[in-house]
């Protein structure tokens, strides 16, 4: 390892964080700024680590801990009130917040992801009837292997979905973030457009093809019928009441994917290499529940990756969206002014990457002696969020944590 890059690795997060802070536009004038950006964006995030979920409670913990804060800026003026926090943060450009947010897992964390997952999902009590504004609805990439958020982009609503997505790519393609990634997406992109946008990047697609590409399910499905799978992975799951056996079949044999089309707007999807076929037999309590669904990759994948990559597309849904409605409480935020929903959404994916990569809390050592050594527990989320408030020196091993 270079000593050049060894330095690199030892700059902590935090110090990258305020790096990136720094870029950001400040919208107020110069000579009334009491509290800098820098300083209102470090307490959001570090209020957030801390089981802070919304803007008031950020603003008396920062109270409660102003000695902490301190540690890192000078907030020379303690920090501001929650209405205050509110009203800054609905006038933060959210595009430049969420690049910022993009460039600093790129250099926190500068390994490249190699299964990235990317979904929507709405803060349903985002919305504003008054102004007949729909709820705020969030394209996200997450890295599933390492659990790390890599970006957003916001839409109006799931509709829109296909016309972030290109954006998002672009963004986390910047400097070849996307090489050699296998990127996952749901149905609704199943298009030649977003699959020609993941491949010039350097990455390879991974499509669901639904009941809104019938002609496209058809043929597929008239090609696991015609021919035999030339491999075949099978796998059970048991857990949550029920029994779940899968059977992953691949085919290589798919040229005509990328042939021209015999009718105007059939889907034919460049450097497609393999199809993917899954079925599923789920034993519940009182009856059996079966599915078939399918995949088109570019990559040449065996079945046991085809599986794998399949499983993990949905650890977004398990790791990001359910953890930001139940350990983050992001349906019940009812921000709907301004920027501050789409900000806050920002801000709850710095503090998740932060405290789900932080070290295991240590834990008191047990009253009686144990005759058999227990296996150590991983901390969840939302109790490093209640240790993080609790103990301000977990939070700051969170916050100085060095790039790994």
């Amino acid at each position: 390892m270079s000593l050049a890059f060894a330095v690199f690795r030892e700059k902590p997060r935090l110090k990258a964080l305020l790096d990136h802070f720094s870029t950001i536009e400040d919208p107020r004038e110069a000579w009334r700024v009491a509290h800098p950006l820098r300083e209102v964006l470090l307490l959001v995030v570090c209020g957030s680590m801390a089981d802070c979920d919304h803007y008031e409670s950020i603003a008396a913990w920062g109270e409660e801990n102003l000695p902490v804060l301190r540690r890192y800026l000078p907030y020379a003026h303690g920090v501001p009130t929650g209405r205050w926090l509110t009203l800054l943060m609905n006038r933060v450009n959210p595009a430049l917040f969420s690049a910022v947010f993009t460039a600093w897992v790129r250099e926190a964390w500068p390994e490249r992801p190699d299964l990235i997952a990317i979904d929507g999902k709405t803060s349903r009590r985002s919305h504003d009837r008054g102004e007949d504004r729909a709820p705020l609805h969030l394209v996200s990439a997450f890295a599933t292997t390492s659990r790390l958020v890599l970006g957003q982009e916001a839409v109006p609503d799931k509709r829109s979905e296909l016309s972030a997505i290109p954006v998002l790519l672009e963004r986390l393609g910047e400097g070849g973030g996307l090489e050699g990634a296998l990127v996952s997406i749901d149905a609704i992109a199943t298009t030649a457009t977003i699959a020609q946008a993941i491949r010039e990047k350097g990455a390879d697609y991974l499509l669901a093809v639904k009941a809104n590409q019938p002609t496209l399910r058809q043929e597929i499905e008239g090609a696991f019928a015609a021919a035999p799978a030339i491999d075949t992975s099978h796998d059970n799951d048991k857990g949550h009441g029920r029994i779940e056996r899968r059977v992953v079949d691949v085919i290589h044999e798919v040229d005509w994917l990328n042939g021209t089309r015999r009718f105007p707007g059939e889907t034919r999807l460049p450097h497609a290499a393999t199809l993917i076929r899954v079925t599923s037999r789920a034993e519940l309590s009182d009856r059996s529940r079966f599915e078939t669904r399918y995949f088109v990759s570019s990559a040449r994948l065996e079945a046991a990756r085809a599986a794998e990559a399949v499983r993990s597309h949905w650890r977004i849904e398990n790791a990001l969206h359910w953890t930001l409605d139940v350990v983050f409480a992001e349906d019940q935020s009812r921000l709907r002014k301004g920027h501050g929903a789409r900000n806050m959404a920002i801000v709850r994916h710095f503090a998740i990457n932060l405290i789900r990569h932080a070290p295991e809390p240590e834990r008191p050592a047990p009253m009686k002696p144990q005759r058999k050594a227990a296996k150590p527990r991983k901390t969840s989320l939302k109790l490093r969020r209640k240790i993080a408030s609790w103990r301000s020196s977990y939070l700051e091993t969170a916050l100085a944590e060095p790039q790994n």
